[in-house]
């Protein structure tokens, strides 16, 4: 039983690790994709 939750435990662990990582990411390239936007809008 305690070997379960200490799993149950690692797992909840790296899925919400993982869940950051993904919005972190989304967010970095959403901030490349405005100064790409940007960049466009002064040389235009």
């Amino acid at each position: 039983m305690k070997r379960a939750c200490i799993v149950a435990a690692l797992l909840v662990v790296a899925t919400l690790s993982a869940c950051n990582t993904v919005k972190g990411a989304g967010q970095d390239i959403q901030k490349g994709g405005e100064k790409i936007e940007n960049s466009a809008e002064q040389h235009s």
